[in-house]
């Protein structure tokens, strides 16, 4: 069985430390840089299954070593982000959001909670069960559960791996109105604040993604005061 190759960016020797250790005690391979130049450096010489990244870096911050790694061709670019943020700071966390970063975890935090977040960004990353239509097909819109893949008009769409299984589940209920609630059951994987503006972030990365005209949105539609809708009927 393969370990998974983690990569930590934290100027935070101490908390990367212990971190590091607990992770390995749980079969994770960890790598840690302390500086964003070279925690983009390391992941370009060892690709990782997951970055956590941390905001504050002497460097360069987190949001722009975020863009970075998104900015990266092929497979590198879509490795998953877990961003490290200051508590009550939710600003940072929609920007990262923003910028591709697929969960966050505010500082302090128990080492548990963080090894239970790295373990649900990686199944969502993963290829996972094997669902009953593989291919979905909406006009030009094309969904490959199997290879994780969504096309428009033949072109790859941009989407964190926590995207993709927001639009599969919206794509699975086309057509029935989702309240928020029910759109983050329907993905697991973690609990959100009762307040925090994440799903409407996403929602807004995977339009850009997916809609011709994103202010005009014909494939996710917002029902003001309820939620969103996956639109039947596309061209």
């Amino acid at each position: 069985m393969s370990t998974h190759h983690l990569l930590m960016i934290e100027d935070d020797t101490r908390l990367a430390g212990m971190v590091s250790e607990y992770l390995s005690q749980s079969g994770f391979s960890v790598t840690h840089m302390t500086d964003g130049e070279s925690g983009l450096a390391a992941l370009r010489d060892k690709p990782a299954d997951l970055v956590i990244l941390d905001l504050m870096l002497p460097d360069v911050d987190g949001l722009e070593v975020c863009r970075r790694i998104r900015a990266f061709s092929g497979d590198m670019a879509r490795v998953p982000v877990l961003m490290l943020t200051a508590k009550g700071d939710p600003m940072d966390r929609i920007i990262g959001l923003e910028l591709g970063a697929d969960d966050y975890l505010p500082k302090p935090f128990e080492p548990r909670e963080l090894l239970a977040r790295i373990r649900a960004v990686l199944r969502r990353h993963q290829t996972g069960a094997t669902p009953e239509h593989k291919l979905m097909r909406f006009g030009a819109l094309e969904i490959d559960r199997d290879a994780r893949v969504v096309t428009l008009a033949g072109q790859p769409a941009d989407l964190t791996s926590y995207q993709f299984d927001l639009l599969v589940a919206l794509a699975e209920r086309a057509g029935r109105v989702l309240t928020r609630d029910q759109i983050m059951e329907a993905v697991r994987g973690r609990e959100l604040e009762a307040f925090d503006r994440s799903i409407d972030v996403h929602m807004g990365r995977i339009r850009a993604a997916i809609e011709e005209d994103v202010k005009n949105p014909k494939r996710i539609l917002t029902v003001r005061g309820v939620g969103y809708v996956f639109a039947k009927q596309q061209a």
